[in-house]
Parts: C-alpha cells; sequence; structure tokens
C-alpha cells in the first residue's frame, strides 16, 4: 500500500493505495466492519477490466474514507507484527 496524504476526492479523503482488487476488498471489509465507509476509487479502465475479463490485478485502486475518520482508518490497517503473540503464547 502506498500513502499520499492530503488528496481529496468526492467526500473523501486519500487512505491509501492498493495493488489489487483483493486487497481493496480486504481493507473495505475491515474499515466497514469497524464502522468507518470508505470509498474506492478505481483508476483508468480498471473497473471495467475487472468485470469484463475477471482481472483483480489491471491498476491500483485508491481508497478514501471521510477526513474525521481518517485517523481511525490508519490505525484499522496497520500491520500488527505476529511474532509477539507466538512469544506470548509460548510463555
Amino acid at each position: 500500500m502506498k500513502e499520499d496524504n492530503g488528496k481529496k476526492w468526492r467526500e473523501g479523503v486519500y487512505l491509501c493505495t492498493c495493488e489489487s482488487s483483493l486487497k481493496a476488498d480486504i481493507i473495505e471489509s475491515k474499515l466497514r466492519s469497524e464502522g468507518i465507509p470508505c470509498l474506492k476509487k478505481y483508476k483508468g479502465a480498471s473497473n471495467f477490466i475487472e468485470i469484463a475479463m475477471r482481472n483483480t490485478t489491471a491498476f491500483p485502486i485508491d481508497i478514501y474514507v471521510r477526513e474525521e475518520t481518517l485517523e481511525d482508518a490508519r490505525n484499522i490497517i496497520i500491520a500488527v507484527p505476529i511474532d509477539e503473540d507466538f512469544k506470548e503464547a509460548e510463555e
């Protein structure tokens, strides 16, 4: 995921860019499960290509959230190292 702070689109502010539709769907699902609405902005003809050719990696997809939820959204999508979980289980 790439970050480019400050970009606005429709009623949202930029959160991140996903390389594939699968990654965008996972982030969208996680955000919505936490009560944060989001928008996916497809670049070029990627939305058409995804539907017509079932290709999910045509172009990157930008994800936008409401400005007041940006900080929470960032905290939700941060990767957490799982090494710590294994160390706690071993002790």
